[in-house]
């Protein structure tokens, strides 16, 4: 049992750092496969579904890195490109990648220790809160906008985004949010860069400390993740822009440290949500219902105890690929980096979801373009996952 515990884990951990590694390659996908694998043989379901939740781990750790050296957004890092390019361009790509694992890592920690806790409160809080949810996103939209001097505008690009939104989530696309959020979060910056003809500076190898600010994200981020990690159609991006709208300031690194625990804390939400009321809120822990309909107490603490060494693992591989990542993008020029990347990306956008998903790419390159030019942060491009979600509660509701 031993010996086919530390495969699984293994085989997680390399599985879990190619999707965070490759844009367009996500979990779900390598979980699907695995489910059909699982039914055509013998394979105990219970290394399968530690094969997944360790790959799930693993790539909250790693999918930062192509975020900030690449531009190319995972669904759950979205909202930090940004913030993460900042710092690449001031010479702390690196200082940026640590700041994410320390957030991943202390959001695991967190959010392990009050697991016997959240598996009391969920099923309680599940029915009050649901209904509570669009509410909370009009609120945050609210607080994102009043920040912004030019309202008027910021109003415009959220709704115009959360129009396309709305319209590529409702076509017959097999991986929608690649093309969507690539475009909005991705090429686009990609082209301003070039546009800009950005060049890096020389990066420097800085270990950021935490300080008392970032405990209060954690904090922000624990109840943000609470909200999103049980509850159908919000995931780890909107847990971020729920946890920094309640937040007084956000600094670049602030946000990034959030982002990294939110972006682990969820999926462990969604697994304590698949135990106490039966819902699954991801494609992950939809597998994992599959394979096996109910979990133990045992089983439980096997899988959470799994999952902490696969973080302790994690940690050390994402901070040993930063710093090979940062010596190699020192001496690339970084124009050319920026039109292969572009290429890659248009290049996986086609394979994977054909001349279709090529247009919605186009359209929210154009469409994530507008910001800077308009001089209104980029998170209001957000409104193409918020819009949608909080249509579908408010409809859900009255039917």
């Amino acid at each position: 049992m031993l010996l086919a515990i530390t495969i699984a884990i293994l085989a997680g951990i390399v599985a879990g750092t190619i999707t965070g590694m490759t844009p367009g390659i996500h979990i779900n996908l390598v979980a699907l496969i695995l489910l059909s694998l699982v039914q055509a043989t013998n394979l105990n379901p219970l290394y399968a579904i530690m094969f997944i939740l360790v790959m799930a781990t693993t790539h909250t750790f790693i999918d930062f890195i192509p975020s900030v050296f690449l531009g190319a957004p995972d669904p759950s890092t979205v909202l930090s490109v940004l913030p993460g390019h900042k710092l690449l361009f001031e010479g702390k790509g690196f200082e940026a990648i640590m700041i994410s694992v320390y957030g991943s890592i202390i959001g695991l920690l967190a959010i392990i220790f009050l697991t016997p806790f959240i598996i009391k409160a969920i099923p309680p809080l599940y029915n009050i809160i649901e209904r509570f949810i669009p509410y909370i996103l009009v609120l945050a939209v609210i607080l994102i906008i009043s920040k912004e001097r030019s309202k008027t505008i910021a109003i415009l690009i959220f709704l115009m985004s959360g129009c396309l939104g709305l319209g590529v989530l409702n076509i017959n696309l097999s991986q929608p949010l690649f093309p969507l959020l690539s475009g909005l979060f991705g090429t686009s910056g990609l082209l301003l860069s070039l546009k800009d003809n950005v060049k890096l500076p020389k990066q420097k190898f800085t270990y950021p400390k935490i300080n008392n600010y970032q405990y209060k994200v954690l904090g922000s981020g624990f109840i943000a993740s609470l909200l999103t990690g049980f509850l159908p159609g919000l995931g780890a991006a909107q847990a971020a822009i729920i946890g920094s709208s309640v937040l007084k300031k956000t600094k670049p690194t602030d946000f990034i440290f959030l982002t990294g625990t939110i972006n682990t804390m969820v999926m462990i939400i969604g697994l304590i949500a698949f135990i106490t009321i039966n819902k699954t809120r991801n494609g992950a822990i939809v597998v994992i219902s599959k394979l096996i309909p109910s979990l133990n107490i045992d089983t439980t603490l096997l899988l959470i105890g799994t999952v902490l060494v696969a973080g302790g693992i994690s940690s050390f591989l994402a901070i040993l690929l930063a710093k090979h990542f940062t010596k190699i993008i020192q001496h690339v020029n970084y124009r050319l980096l920026c039109i292969s990347i572009i290429l890659f990306i248009t290049f996986l956008v086609f394979i994977l979801t054909s001349w279709l998903g090529l247009f919605v790419l186009l359209v929210s390159t154009a469409t994530g373009i507008l910001p800077p030019l308009l001089g209104v942060q980029r998170n209001n491009l957000m409104g193409c996952l918020i819009i949608p979600v909080t249509l579908f509660f408010i409809f859900s509701s009255t039917v």
